[in-house]
C-alpha cells in the first residue's frame, strides 16, 4: 500500500480547520480517508509543522510588506503574563 500523496492530505486537514467541519465529516473528493487525514495532521502537530507553516507565511508576507501589523490583537491566553505588572 502506498503512503497518500502531502498535498492531499493537508488539503483535506485545511479543510476541516478552516470549515469546522468534523473529521468524520471529511468528504470523500478529497480522496484522504479519515483515519489518514487524522493520523497525519497528529504526526504533522507532533513534528511542529503548523508552526512553521505559520512562520512560513508571515516571513512571506512580511517580506512583501503586505501585514499591516497596526491591526494585530494579541491573545493574552497564549501569552505568558509578568507577575505583578501592571
Amino acid at each position: 500500500m502506498s503512503r497518500v500523496d502531502d498535498r492531499a492530505v493537508f488539503t483535506a486537514i485545511v479543510f476541516v480547520l478552516t470549515s469546522g467541519c468534523a473529521w468524520r465529516h471529511l468528504p470523500p473528493s478529497f480522496g484522504v480517508t479519515v483515519p489518514t487525514a487524522h493520523r497525519r495532521f497528529t504526526e504533522w502537530t507532533e513534528a511542529g509543522l503548523w508552526r512553521q507553516v505559520h512562520q512560513a507565511v508571515l516571513d512571506e508576507l512580511g517580506g512583501r510588506g503586505l501585514i499591516d501589523w497596526s491591526r494585530v490583537v494579541l491573545d493574552g491566553a497564549s501569552v505568558r503574563a509578568k507577575r505583578g505588572a501592571v
